[in-house]
């Protein structure tokens, strides 16, 4: 791969494929000056910002609606006989 191709943007969406170092990739994930989706350190497209508030609230949300949906589906797993009428 050439050091041209390593990292650019494609149709507005961003990608990177340097190889990733551990510093790199704490610092794409906390950057308080920025806003709530950053690019990516490593791959296509963009990720969270940990530094923003939103984010965390973001991925709350989304941890109460997966929290959701699986107490919902082990309660709602009813095995007797349904009965259907047809007129």
């Amino acid at each position: 791969m050439d050091e041209e191709t390593k990292q650019g943007d494609i149709f507005g969406v961003p990608y990177n494929f340097e190889r990733p170092s551990l510093g790199r990739l704490i610092a794409a994930r906390w950057q308080p000056d920025s806003g709530m989706i950053v690019k990516k350190p490593f791959g296509i497209g963009y990720t969270l910002n940990l530094a923003n508030w939103r984010s965390w609230v973001a991925l709350l949300v989304v941890g109460l609606l997966l929290f959701q949906e699986e107490r919902g589906n082990s309660e709602s797993e009813d095995d007797s006989p349904v009965e259907v009428i047809v007129d």
